[in-house]
């Protein structure tokens, strides 16, 4: 490697340290859950954690890790190859049938992660010929897996439905075969749900088809907890959902596609994240199938979730927060600088609560945010120290 390289390498990282936008991680010593011990120069400290994926409380749930304890025992520590190679264990079909079902779908087919899943499903589905309507405000990994394939790609603005509309007439008058439309179930960085009635209603109108990444809404929105298609009331009317284990599932990691029969059947056949990636480990497997069974039961949880993330906006937004609207779990404290985010995230730590600041290019330029999450492992004592956290860090920074 060339000198003049790392130089230029070394130029660009302190060009992203000048602008406020070096991101560093921390470390956890020890399980996720509602508060975490955070190791700062060799030192460790519980800290009320507000920006994890782990909404139901999943993540240290002893039925989850017994379950994935056991998998090992009788299955082993993984595949070591791909599964047209050497197969698939019964435990990965179990899985493929069980979020099937929970999604009322013919069948689904897991990958590494969604964004592999992303990543493989518009490849292999659309050609030249067909068009993907796209909203804006779409996770990355879908802007990443629609630049694989080669179909025409249109853009509306997020929930413009007018705009979704335009799109889809273009695409019509464009000659597309297939028209795919395609939009987050919630925006992860906003909280927002997508209109999903209206865009299942234009999609029918214009003979498209739709596909739905849940990743921020299975197993804790919705009835029994079976996400945006059925929280909106519009069931099968979505014809693809991917989504993930990493998150509300027991927090482990993998994704899937749950769609159609013949979808899937071809999916298997030539979606490369599927065909090239080593099988989900057994564990996470095991574990992400003891998830499903206890999220599709948990209606306590879904409660507890609800009040602590209405308690919380509440308090904020009466505090003088700027906060995005919604109703999920997702709560994003706007600052609208990178610079501010990162001095409310560095309050807040020395307050005792675990954020993270999000700036560009995680979100656009200006709209930098502290986004919180809630989770229903969080006590009433936890919501009410992490809200007068906030509201003394706010101060001190002069955000509030």
């Amino acid at each position: 490697m060339t000198q003049a390289f790392l130089e230029h390498i070394r130029d660009t990282l302190e060009q992203i340290e000048v602008d406020g936008l070096y991101k560093r991680e921390r470390l956890i010593a020890g399980a996720q859950g509602a508060r975490v011990n955070v190791r700062q120069n060799g030192h460790e400290r519980s800290m009320i954690n507000l920006c994890a994926n782990n909404y139901l409380g999943l993540a240290d749930h002893p039925d989850i890790k017994r379950s994935a304890r056991d998998a090992i025992d009788e299955f082993g520590f993984g595949m070591a190859s791909v599964r047209f190679i050497c197969g698939a264990q019964t435990l990965h079909r179990e899985l493929e049938h069980t979020i099937a079902r929970y999604l009322g779908k013919d069948d689904a087919i897991l990958f590494a992660a969604c964004f592999d899943a992303n990543g493989g499903v518009f490849e292999t589905l659309l050609g030249p010929e067909d068009a993907v309507i796209s909203d804006s405000l779409n996770h990355a990994s879908i802007i990443d897996g629609v630049r694989l394939c080669k179909a025409k790609r249109y853009r509306f603005a997020n929930s413009d439905m007018d705009g979704l509309e335009d799109q889809l007439k273009q695409a019509q008058a464009d000659g597309a075969r297939f028209k795919l439309v395609v939009t987050d179930g919630v925006f992860s960085m906003d909280g927002y749900v997508a209109n999903l009635p209206d865009i299942c209603a234009l999609a029918d109108k214009y003979g498209a088809m739709v596909l739905v990444d849940d990743c921020h809404a299975t197993g804790h929105l919705g009835p029994e907890g079976r996400g945006t298609p059925a929280l909106t009331g519009v069931g099968q009317a979505v014809d693809i959902v991917t989504g993930t284990f990493g998150k509300t599932l027991g927090g482990g990691m993998g994704g899937f596609i749950a769609a159609a029969q013949p979808v899937i059947d071809l999916l298997r056949q030539r979606a490369r994240p599927y065909l090239f990636s080593n099988s989900l480990a057994p564990t996470v497997a095991a574990g992400s199938l003891k998830a499903i069974a206890i999220a599709e039961q948990a209606d306590d949880l879904r409660e507890r979730l609800q009040n602590h993330t209405r308690r919380f906006r509440d308090s904020l937004g009466e505090a003088g927060f700027e906060l995005l609207p919604g109703e999920t779990p997702i709560i994003p404290v706007m600052t609208h600088e990178a610079p501010l985010a990162q001095r409310l995230a560095a309050a807040l730590d020395e307050r005792g609560v675990y954020v993270a600041g999000f700036f560009f290019p995680v979100v656009p330029k200006g709209k930098a945010r502290i986004r919180t999450q809630m989770s229903a492992a969080l006590s009433e004592q936890d919501v009410d120290d992490a809200i007068a956290a906030f509201i003394d860090a706010g101060r001190a920074t002069g955000l509030i």
